[in-house]
């Protein structure tokens, strides 16, 4: 089987697109991205915005979420300590995960052009839920905090990834299999 026939297959070529766009996400990501600190401070800068308000909607008072025109990490009710947002907790990882199985399994470019970006604003949503969850959990129950962030809201922010895969790949991939 010569290197043409082999890429013809639907398994090597998902393996050999996912693997490009690993490797592509990963030099963007260590190399551009991560020193330059803007996608990530512009993305936490957001989540902390969202869930201030939406603590605020819920009637809580919250700490402050900027210092003199800074932006904090730091999101959370009055009167707890909140709850400090890190680079690996802003979805960014998972934004570019799901976005590569999208683009790496086979499907129409159109739906893809939908689905994506969508996908993308709800596990943001989801994310910002979490850190809302998480900043009542330390108010309220601070002892549960670590567990709730380590497994809890890891399990479900991977589930709700694997659905939309899910949903990609057996509803809107047009893929027989």
């Amino acid at each position: 089987m010569n290197f043409k026939e082999l890429v013809k297959n639907k398994l090597v070529r998902f393996i050999l697109t996912s693997f490009f766009l690993f490797v592509s996400w990963f030099f963007l990501y260590d190399i551009w991205l991560n020193p330059a600190k803007f996608a990530d401070t512009f993305i936490i800068n957001i989540i902390v915005q969202n869930s201030d308000w939406l603590l605020k909607a819920m009637g809580f008072a919250t700490i402050p979420t900027d210092l003199h025109g800074a932006s904090m990490r730091t999101v959370g009710i009055d009167g707890s300590h909140g709850v400090w947002i890190g680079d690996p907790c802003n979805g960014l990882s998972l934004f570019a995960l799901f976005t590569g199985f999208v683009l790496a399994y086979p499907g129409p470019v159109k739906s893809k052009l939908w689905f994506i970006p969508l996908g993308i604003l709800t596990i943001h949503i989801l994310n910002v839920l979490r850190v809302t969850a998480l900043a009542m959990i330390q108010n309220f129950s601070p002892d549960s905090l670590e567990f709730n962030h380590t497994y809890t809201f890891t399990i479900v922010v991977y589930s709700y990834v694997f659905y939309l895969w899910y949903l990609w790949s057996n509803k809107l991939s047009d893929v027989k299999t």
